[in-house]
């Protein structure tokens, strides 16, 4: 499909900001915002927004009135001004289908130990800009957030509502998204810059988190034999968990995902106990993610796990009077794939190839994203569509500055053609 003279002149718009979408992207990913620390983020997306004209509002996690819903996750810290921030424009007459931009503003953590420059100084070069968060997903938030002011900025208003979001706590639980949805923000259409490519996004895994808690018994070690070592029994529960992770990922495999080496991973991502090197431990700990496909639930996971914990435990004598504990917290969230034939689906594609010639291809997900508060708690036809990024989570993550441009590009021509648009 050609542009119109209108879409032309937006998507121009658009392309006269991109000094503005990569410095916006460089003020986001100057800030730390790992967990519990996403204050700083929070207040220069607000602050963008209002400058932008747009007339943001904050929207609190409560867990009060969160937690009989299902789709909360119980969390270990405390919600004490947590806010994600939200800007909707209403048009006097709704024509179109309305339209929502979901962008998380949390990071993971950075080691700069291993990174070649400060994680929290971008770096603008060669056409990339690096920094964490840059790709996940902070480049993805300044390009909707400026395809939203790029079709006003050209001159147009929205025939229908469209909604700019800012999340926190995608990285560990999805209770920011969720306190969106539940404070009614929705729309017809939902979409999340993740940064995957410009890709349609069908299919995402289940997520979940979890913690095994070991007690030991300490005695000097020159009498070690007459302790029980606390971190030395976490090596057969996570042996055990490992032969978990295979079954799991040959057992009622989806269609979308039997082209997949290996999509369900365990993660061992924190390990610790004891206090001195000359005791045998009292107390050792792991905190461990475990996916599981679309189809399977959340408490039959669990159930496995814990099943496979105790049977693993019952094989050692002292485990055996001193079973370890496993606590759930965090992420608790299925996973789903849904039919890549949907208007919504249709449209994005077209504006894709609009700048490219070319459809969009499929992208079939090992990892979650908040897609999932909008799909299972919504009505919205949701995706995500976004950036080109490299090493995200990791060491000296970066986004390719062309495919923020493009995200942009596409997002104002989707908001245009989906929403409507009047001069």
């Amino acid at each position: 499909m050609k542009l119109s003279s209108a879409e032309k002149k937006i998507v121009e718009t658009v392309d006269s900001l991109k000094d503005d979408i990569c410095k916006f992207t460089c003020e986001l990913v100057s800030h730390r915002s790992v967990l519990n620390n996403e204050a700083g983020v929070v207040q220069a997306m607000e602050n963008k927004l209002e400058t932008l004209g747009f007339s943001p509002k904050r929207v609190p996690i409560n867990p009060e009135s969160l937690k009989e819903h299902p789709g909360f996750a119980p969390v270990t810290w405390e919600y004490i001004d947590k806010d994600n921030v939200v800007a909707r424009i209403e048009p006097e007459k709704h024509k179109g289908k309305s339209l929502l931009f979901n962008g998380h503003l949390d990071v993971v953590s950075a080691d700069p130990d291993f990174w070649d420059t400060n994680p929290y100084a971008p770096e603008v070069k060669d056409g990339w800009i690096k920094g964490r968060g840059a790709g996940d997903m902070k480049s993805g938030v300044a390009a909707m957030t400026y395809a939203v002011h790029a079709v006003q900025k050209a001159g147009f208003d929205f025939t229908a509502p469209v909604t700019i979001e800012g999340v926190i706590e995608e990285e560990c639980c999805g209770n920011g998204a969720l306190a969106c949805v539940h404070a009614g923000y929705d729309a017809d259409a939902v979409l999340i810059p993740e940064p995957f490519g410009p890709d349609i996004y069908t299919c995402q895994v289940g997520v979940l988190w979890f913690r095994v808690d070991i007690k030991g018994k300490s005695v000097h070690v020159l009498r070690a034999g007459k302790g029980a070592n606390s971190i030395e029994k976490a090596f057969p529960i996570i042996q055990a968990l490992r032969g978990l992770e295979e079954e799991m990922n040959t057992e009622n495999v989806p269609e979308q995902y039997r082209d997949f080496e290996h999509p369900l991973n365990l993660n061992i991502g924190i390990i610790n106990g004891g206090d001195w090197a000359s005791t045998v431990p009292c107390k050792a700990g792991f905190h461990a993610r475990l996916s599981y496909y679309p189809g399977t639930t959340y408490e039959d996971v669990c159930r496995r796990i814990e099943e496979t914990v105790y049977k693993a435990a019952k094989n050692d004598p002292w485990l055996r009077e001193n079973m370890p504990e496993v606590v759930f917290y965090g992420f608790r969230s299925d996973g789903h794939c849904v039919d890549r034939d949907q208007e919504a689906f249709h449209v994005l594609n077209d504006c894709h190839k609009a700048f490219t010639g070319t459809d969009t291809k499929e992208y079939i997900s090992t990892c979650t994203t908040d897609l999932r508060a909008f799909h299972f708690f919504t009505d919205a036809q949701a995706t995500c569509f976004g950036p080109k990024a490299d090493n995200i989570h990791g060491a000296n993550e970066r986004v390719d500055i062309e495919s923020i441009m493009h995200t942009a590009r596409t997002y104002a021509l989707f908001a245009a053609r989906w929403c409507g648009i009047i001069s």
